[in-house]
């Protein structure tokens, strides 16, 4: 397969996810993240209502204007989350963000032209983004961190851990991929479903459910029934320019990609898949695992 369309099946996920949701979500929750196996349980609706609490807060990087929520207290190293392609700040799970900032500040942001982030004048690159997060720390003071990455997100944390190493203090690669001619491709099924959704100029429902039935497993679906009510959605819509020139940029870096550097990552890091995932097979995982030293 050509790395290109390996990369269009994984662009087509989010949109057709972000699609679903807009078609099946119930109007009276304002913000519906992943909840795996949970109810809308108080606990679940506290952490709802906090997050959407907490300001965004803009600062000046560069050509363009970050917009980002700091959580959690200043008094430990923080944890900086990357967000994939086509996703916002807001897509966090909330349950997640509560976890991790009970003890430490967490920083969720958007990447340029996502959200409330400005487009800037800048092309738009794995390159650039890191970049962008390099200037995001500068401007918050933020000498080093964690860094915790999920797909298009992990290759911007990988060039981090690359090209700045003293501000990368320990890695999290999450649904990632290090690229290249070793990239393994999704399972047959994920290719025919998107096949038949792409080969159709109006989507369908059931060409809508075949994709969302690659999704997960199916005994996940069995214990989630309600799942369509904890898929995230962004506040604000990713223009589908936007999109296409995030795609232009991951298949630039996914040609070459960090396998052949990844030796020379030096942060602990930890790399998350799940192993049931046919789109992104945990063998790319594994191969990541393989080459930096300290995973």
């Amino acid at each position: 397969m050509k790395i290109n369309n390996y990369l269009h099946f994984l662009l087509t996920i989010l949109l057709i996810i972000a699609y679903h949701s807009l078609q099946s979500s119930d109007d009276s929750i304002s913000h519906t993240p992943i909840a795996y196996g949970q109810n809308q349980s108080s606990s679940f609706q506290t952490a709802v209502r906090v997050l959407d609490e907490i300001p965004d807060q803009k600062v000046k990087v560069g050509d363009i204007d970050i917009s980002f929520k700091q959580l959690g207290n200043n008094t430990d190293k923080p944890i900086v989350l990357i967000n994939g392609q086509s996703t916002s700040k807001e897509m966090w799970s909330p349950t997640l963000l509560k976890e991790l900032s009970e003890n430490r500040t967490v920083i969720i942001f958007d990447n340029r032209g996502v959200g409330e982030s400005t487009v800037g004048t800048k092309e738009f690159s794995i390159n650039q983004f890191a970049n962008d997060t390099i200037g995001l720390l500068d401007a918050l003071n933020i000498t080093d961190a964690d860094i915790l990455g999920f797909s298009m997100g992990s290759f911007i944390a990988q060039e981090l851990a690359l090209k700045n190493p003293n501000r990368v203090n320990s890695l999290i690669l999450y649904a990632s991929s290090c690229g290249g001619v070793e990239a393994v491709p999704p399972n047959p099924q994920v290719l025919r479903a998107v096949d038949a959704f792409t080969n159709t100029s109006t989507p369908t429902r059931e060409g809508i459910d075949k994709i969302t039935s690659t999704l997960f497993p199916p005994e996940w679906f069995k214990a989630n029934p309600n799942y369509q009510n904890y898929i995230p959605l962004s506040k604000e819509p990713i223009p589908p320019e936007i999109v296409q020139r995030q795609e232009n940029a991951i298949i630039s870096w996914f040609t070459k990609g960090t396998c052949e550097d990844l030796s020379n990552v030096t942060q602990t890091t930890l790399v998350i898949v799940g192993t049931d995932d046919i789109w992104t097979p945990a063998a790319n995982s594994l191969m990541i695992a393989e080459k930096v030293p300290a995973a």
